[in-house]
């Protein structure tokens, strides 16, 4: 694949956050890494697409594969000349051995065909023949999905540097808060401090090592759990690379509005902040099964069409299979008003930012009637890694930064905790469940709407 035309995209920071997500997933063994079936290339990368619009970038999406209604793949297969293969076929076969692999709740992952060159057929040309035949939305590409993302595909800002001991912001609440409710957050994982304890489980083969925080360094992030965030060594002289801290600086603006709750931050954007559709899907269908009050996901992706993400849809289907688990979403940083998934989902509670002042929207957060509700998200506080940064994004390309634990973030990212934080603060206060909670906040919220806003939700 070649490399895309990155002066088209006219936006200086999107561009260099661009190209380093797309260099990152065609770098040697990030297939492996993923540990999925994606047809890597030869250097054993994923063949990322950039689809490029007018304004800059539109979307990004895997090359090779696409996401199909199972009771539309045989008739896809036919449009793209592929033999049919039965579902019964593709579930008897062995993992990654046949070209559809089933997702959930009726979504598979096709292997696109090859042509008389050898090479597969693009994805975005075999999409645009099965919307002609058949319409839109019963194929889409196989997504690329960022923390907190949008036209700008990562946090609104690179973290900041704050004095060493400088306190969260917002504070930590008083009081027990969120105890005996369990939740998710899918993110980059949990940093390792000095102290906390690392213990490997999982079959022998593909053991995860999850960190249990002790408090040693952040005392309001003790107890918090989850798997590696890619920076173990927090002994000194370490390199921070981009994206690392995200997942734990999300837990720790969780844990400050809910100080008891029991929080797993595991690493499901292992590839610069960032994974594949059918991964997330994967790892997030896998979760249900451990009884989870709250699902916390600080993610999003333009689409092409503006469609919605069909794998992600049916899954979140299945979540309103388990009763009362909510499920919260950051609004993405794109500044605008257009629907973006998964946050436009009705099922999920979208969050966007307010600004430092708390009372106006801030200008990198999206808007609009679908977004539910405004918390802050402008120059937050929290856990980071130790170590040095070096800036790879518009303006400030190249510069360093110095970090003790601490950081300073912006972005929806950070203001969607806190209301995750604030549901699950209620449930343990009410007995409600997730979606009650979250139903009764969201109705405070727009009793308490900014004009010009919309509903918000403050700490405490």
């Amino acid at each position: 694949m070649s490399e895309p035309n990155w002066e088209q995209i006219r936006n200086p920071k999107i561009r260099d956050q661009v190209r380093y997500i797309w260099g990152e997933f065609r770098r040697e063994g990030v297939a492996a890494e993923l540990g999925e079936s994606y047809d890597a290339n030869e250097a054993g990368g994923i063949d990322l697409g950039v689809a490029l619009s007018a304004d800059g970038l539109s979307f990004m999406y895997a090359e090779g594969q696409i996401l199909v209604q199972e009771n539309y793949l045989e008739k896809v297969q036919e449009i793209l000349g592929q033999p049919r293969v039965g579902l019964q076929d593709i579930r008897d076969a062995p993992k990654g051995s046949a070209p559809v692999e089933p997702l959930t709740g009726g979504v598979v992952v096709l292997q696109l065909p090859r042509g008389e060159d050898g090479k597969k057929v693009p994805a975005l040309e075999a999409l645009d023949r099965i919307d002609r035949t058949i319409g839109d939305g019963i194929a889409t590409p196989d997504q690329a999905i960022t923390v907190s993302g949008g036209y700008g595909p990562c946090p609104a800002t690179e973290p900041e540097e704050v004095y060493d001991g400088t306190e969260p912001f917002p504070a930590v609440a008083y009081g027990n808060g969120g105890a005996g409710i369990s939740v998710f957050v899918g993110d980059t994982g949990l940093l390792w401090y000095p102290g906390d304890q690392v213990k490997d489980y999982g079959p022998p083969a593909h053991p995860h090592r999850v960190v249990t925080n002790e408090g040693t360094v952040h005392p309001w992030l003790k107890g918090v759990r989850g798997t590696l965030d890619k920076l173990e060594d927090l002994t000194g002289g370490n390199v921070i690379q981009p994206y690392e801290g995200h997942g734990t600086f999300v837990a720790g603006v969780a844990r400050c509005m809910a100080p008891a709750a029991d929080i797993f931050v595991a690493n499901i954007f292992k590839v610069a902040g960032s994974t594949l559709e059918s991964h997330l899907v994967r790892h997030l269908d896998a979760e249900l099964a451990h009884g989870y009050d709250i699902f916390h996901l600080s993610i999003e992706a333009p689409t092409r069409k503006d469609l919605p993400l069909i794998a992600f849809e049916r899954w979140l289907r299945r979540v309103h299979e388990y009763k009362g688990v909510a499920c919260v979403v950051s609004a993405g940083n794109s500044g605008y008003s257009l629907p973006t998934w998964p946050a436009a989902f009705p099922q999920v509670v979208s969050v966007g930012a307010l600004a430092a002042d708390w009372r106006s929207r801030a200008l990198f957060s999206n808007y609009g009637p679908w977004v539910d509700v405004y918390a802050p998200g402008r120059d937050l506080v929290n856990a980071f890694a130790i170590g040095t940064y070096t800036c790879n994004t518009y303006p400030y390309n190249g510069q360093v930064r110095n970090f003790y634990g601490m950081a300073k973030w912006s972005g929806t990212s950070f203001s969607t905790p806190v209301v995750t934080g604030l549901i699950a603060a209620r449930m343990s206060r009410t007995g409600e469940n997730g979606r009650e909670a979250a139903a009764a906040l969201l109705a405070e919220a727009r009793a308490n709407a900014i004009p010009g806003v919309g509903p918000v939700l403050l700490p405490y």
